[in-house]
C-alpha cells in the first residue's frame, strides 16, 4: 500500500488550528485573528485572480506561471504571478487591500483610507513591482534570454477606489486585468525570432528557490506548551478525537467522524511547532499514549527519516 503524503496546511488553516488550541483568555488571540481575517481575504482575493487568468485567450503561445520564486545571490523575490509571451514577459504584483487608495506622485507616498477614515501610509507597491522587473530583466540577461519585461499591479479587493493612481506603472482592479495584460503586450516589439517559451518555463522552474515557512509558534513566539494537546474535531472544534477499532478516528463528544483526523494532526506540528517530530513528541501533542501505535500511524506516511531508531526523528519530504 502507497504511503500517505504529508503537507503544511494552508495559512489560512494553520492560523485556525493555532487559535484553536490556545487558551481563550490568551494575550496574542485578537492579533492572531486579524492575522487570519487578512490572510483569509488575501486567499479569496488570489483564487478570484485565478479565475480571472481563465479568460485570457489569445492566439499566440504563452504561459502562466504563479507564486514564482527566484533568487540571484542574496536577491530574493516572490512574484504573485507572470505572464510569459513570445512577445516579452508580465509581472502580476496582486494586493488584497481595500478602501480608498492613493498614489501620491508628489511625495512618492502609497496610502489607503478605510471606512472609518482612517488614513494609513504603507509599502508602495509600484516600488515593489519595479524592483521584480530589474530583477527579472537581469535573471533573463545573465540566462541569454532576450525577453523585454513589464509589470502590473491588481488590486484584488472588491472594495477598493482608486483616487489616484501612478502615471508610470500600470495599476488595475482583478475584473480589469484581461484588459490591461492585452495593452501591455501591444507595448513590446514583435515577437523574439527563436524563443521557445517551453524553455524559458523550464528554466524559471529549475531556479524555483520557494518561500520557507516558518512554524507559526516559532513566528509569533509562542510558547507550544500553551497549546491544548489532542486532535481536533472539526465538528465541535474540541480536541477530543479517539481512535476506535474497525471505526476510524471519532470524536468521544459529538461523535462525529473524520477518517483523515490523524493526518491533520501530523500536518498541524509541521505546520505550528517544529519542521522535525518524533514519536514522543508525536505522543504528546495528539495526547496518544502508546508508543507502538504513534509508530504505526506515522509509518502510514511518506515521511524523510533521521537517526537511530531510538532517536528517530520525520520530517517532510521535499518536492521531486
Amino acid at each position: 500500500m502507497s504511503k500517505k503524503r504529508i503537507s503544511l496546511l494552508s495559512e489560512t488553516e494553520s492560523l485556525e488550528r493555532l487559535m484553536y488550541r490556545l487558551p481563550e483568555n490568551h494575550p496574542k488571540l485578537p492579533f492572531l485573528k486579524v492575522e487570519h481575517y487578512r490572510t483569509a481575504a488575501g486567499k479569496r482575493g488570489e483564487e478570484r485572480l485565478q479565475r480571472k487568468f481563465s479568460e485570457f485567450v489569445s492566439e499566440d503561445s504563452h504561459r502562466f506561471l504563479r507564486n514564482v520564486c527566484l533568487s540571484l545571490g542574496d536577491w530574493k523575490v516572490q512574484m504573485d504571478g507572470l505572464l510569459l509571451t513570445e512577445r516579452g514577459a508580465v509581472i502580476i504584483e496582486s494586493k488584497n487591500i481595500s478602501g480608498q487608495i492613493h498614489f501620491d506622485e508628489l511625495t512618492d507616498e502609497f496610502s489607503r483610507t478605510d471606512m472609518e477614515g482612517v488614513r494609513t501610509v504603507m509599502e508602495d507597491p509600484a516600488i515593489q513591482l519595479n524592483k521584480h522587473i530589474r530583477f527579472l530583466a537581469m535573471f533573463f540577461k545573465r540566462h541569454k534570454i532576450n525577453l523585454p519585461v513589464k509589470g502590473v499591479v491588481v488590486f484584488t479587493s472588491k472594495h477598493c477606489e482608486f483616487m489616484a493612481k501612478p502615471k508610470n506603472i500600470y495599476v488595475c482592479k482583478t475584473y480589469q486585468l484581461i484588459d490591461y495584460l492585452f495593452a501591455i503586450l501591444q507595448t513590446f516589439p514583435p515577437k523574439v525570432t527563436h524563443l521557445n517559451l517551453s524553455k524559458v518555463d523550464k528554466l524559471l522552474q529549475k531556479h524555483q528557490n520557494p518561500y520557507k515557512r516558518l512554524p507559526l509558534c516559532q513566528l509569533y513566539v509562542i510558547d507550544p506548551e500553551e497549546l491544548e494537546a489532542g486532535i481536533l474535531c472539526t465538528h465541535c472544534k474540541k480536541h477530543s478525537m479517539l481512535h476506535k477499532h474497525k471505526i476510524g478516528w471519532v470524536c468521544a463528544i459529538c461523535n462525529g467522524a473524520n477518517p483523515c483526523a490523524f493526518q491533520q494532526t501530523v500536518q498541524e506540528y509541521f505546520s505550528l511547532i517544529d519542521q522535525q517530530i518524533s514519536n514522543k513528541q508525536l505522543r504528546k501533542f495528539s495526547k496518544l499514549e502508546s508508543m507502538y501505535a504513534a509508530s504505526r500511524l506515522l509509518a502510514a506516511f511518506d515521511l524523510e527519516p533521521a537517526g537511530a531508531l531510538r532517536n528517530r526523528t520525520y520530517r517532510i519530504k521535499k518536492n521531486d
